[in-house]
């Protein structure tokens, strides 16, 4: 029986002895809060209380019964970019929150009939129902992307994040719960090999890729447990920079790479985003850094050495203190190592990043902004943070010489640097006209294929020794 207040009274009949019944009454108010309690629990995600993986398998197993009947669904697979960083920099509490407000902008990106539910970690899914087209997917995908793409204040921290999503449709890429539910996976992995932050419909040819990777996770986890860095095939490669106002070599920059013992070299740009998330890249960072400071400590006094930090070691609270552990180690002086960063560093929380760099320029390193202009540019980056050179990336030098090319871009950049007391570097120089223009602009130093691929370590040393002499000559 239920009261007018909303207490619930148990009522009993319990027949006696000498005739009648004897009626209890227990006020059971409590104890049904506790079951009701305990069965939310088991189909609702206790952080978000969105239902959690059990229900959304129920509540998807009953749209495929609809799916049979002739109607469409699809099954949307979100995974957060990067959130493990941000819970490792900033704390879980921190991650957690943003977990939480990224529920409730998943909820109202959604009408009342689909569904939306938290799987575990940082991945949501959502089954879009009553589907008429792939139109009707891609309006909720960029409706999805829009509302998380939203700056988060999280417990004092402004953050923004995005997301891979991944998308299989019901019948057409499977009726199945777990077919559909695998496809959907695989779209997502597809996406995050492609980048991340953005999103991909399942295709059939995705499983062999999906294999591939997952092999490539496994055979990188081996390199490095079982072989050491050496062993295990990696070998760090150094590619000059070259002043353009006399040709002097002034550094040169330490690049990662993995000579594999069945494929042979494979490129960075493949294995460093599967080593970002599988969690290996700190290790493999921290051995690059302090072996091309041993490296770097052999070559004259004048020549820098720069070596790329991730997004993911940035995030790193013992990034400064491993930076000046391999001076320490290598005797390096601290003025002759340059960091490069990426925009991608700054993006998830200003006041965090802003204090790393700062404790990277106390231990006298220097800083430079890599690729700039190619991700989430923001002029106030070169305002706010103490960096000592930008890296224009090659996609603005390759048409720098056409008549419709980027050379304003660049001069604007060079304007913007000289104006700060920074230097410039032009990444991916492979022509004479390149390297002039450049130079009339006002760019500080180059690096490419005209004057020097990547080289080994000795390869390198030879050529710093041969190129002052010709200098010296000349």
């Amino acid at each position: 029986m239920q009261t007018a207040d909303g207490r619930s009274i148990q009522i009993l009949g319990h027949p006696i002895a000498s005739g009648g019944w004897v009626a209890t009454h227990e006020d059971i108010t409590e104890r049904r809060r506790t079951e009701e309690r305990i069965a939310h629990l088991a189909h609702y995600d206790a952080l978000t209380d969105l239902p959690n993986r059990t229900l959304f398998r129920d509540q998807l197993a009953h749209e495929l019964t609809r799916v049979a009947r002739g109607q469409n669904c699809a099954v949307i697979y979100i995974d957060i970019d990067e959130f493990k960083g941000i819970n490792d920099s900033l704390g879980h509490p921190v991650g957690d929150e943003l977990l939480k407000l990224v529920a409730e902008r998943l909820r109202e990106c959604v009408r009342s009939r689909d569904v939306v539910a938290r799987l575990g970690g940082d991945e949501f899914a959502i089954v879009q129902t009553d589907v008429k087209d792939q139109s009707d997917i891609v309006a909720l995908v960029a409706h999805i992307y829009e509302a998380i793409r939203e700056p988060f204040e999280c417990l004092g921290h402004r953050l923004l994040t995005d997301a891979s999503i991944g998308i299989a449709l019901a019948p057409r890429d499977g009726s199945d719960l777990d077919q559909l539910l695998k496809n959907a996976d695989l779209a997502m992995y597809a996406a995050k090999a492609d980048g991340r932050r953005t999103y991909r419909f399942f295709e059939p040819a995705m499983d062999a890729r999906v294999q591939a990777r997952r092999t490539l996770e496994h055979d990188l986890r081996d390199a490095i447990a079982d072989g050491g860095f050496i062993k295990g095939g990696f070998e760090i490669y150094y590619q000059p920079l070259l002043r353009l106002a006399d040709d002097a070599i002034t550094g040169c920059e330490a690049l990662l790479r993995w000579r594999h013992p069945v494929r042979g070299m494979i490129s960075p740009a493949e294995f460093i985003p599967v080593a970002e998330d599988i969690g290996v890249i700190n290790q493999l960072g921290e051995w690059v850094l302090t072996t091309a400071c041993m490296e770097a400590a052999s070559w004259p006094d004048d020549i820098r050495l720069a070596v790329n930090v991730s997004p993911v070691q940035f995030r790193s609270h013992l990034l400064a203190l491993k930076v000046a552990a391999a001076l320490v180690t290598s005797g390096l002086a601290p003025e002759r190592l340059e960091l490069e960063i990426t925009e991608a560093v700054l993006i998830r929380d200003d006041e965090v990043a802003l204090g790393i760099l700062h404790r990277l320029r106390a231990l006298g390193v220097r800083i430079a902004l890599d690729d700039f202009g190619t991700g989430y540019s923001s002029l106030s980056y070169l305002q706010r943070f103490p960096f000592d050179k930008i890296k224009i990336d090659r996609c603005f030098v390759t048409d720098i010489a056409e008549a419709d090319g980027s050379s304003a871009i660049v001069q604007a950049v060079v304007n913007i640097a000289s104006s700060r007391r920074m230097t410039t570097t032009a990444e991916g120089v492979e022509t004479e006209a390149q390297k002039q223009l450049l130079r009339t602009l006002g760019c500080t130093e180059m690096q490419g294929y005209l004057f020097s691929p990547a080289k080994p370590a000795a390869e390198v040393r030879a050529l710093i020794a041969s190129h002052r002499k010709m200098i010296v000559a000349a």
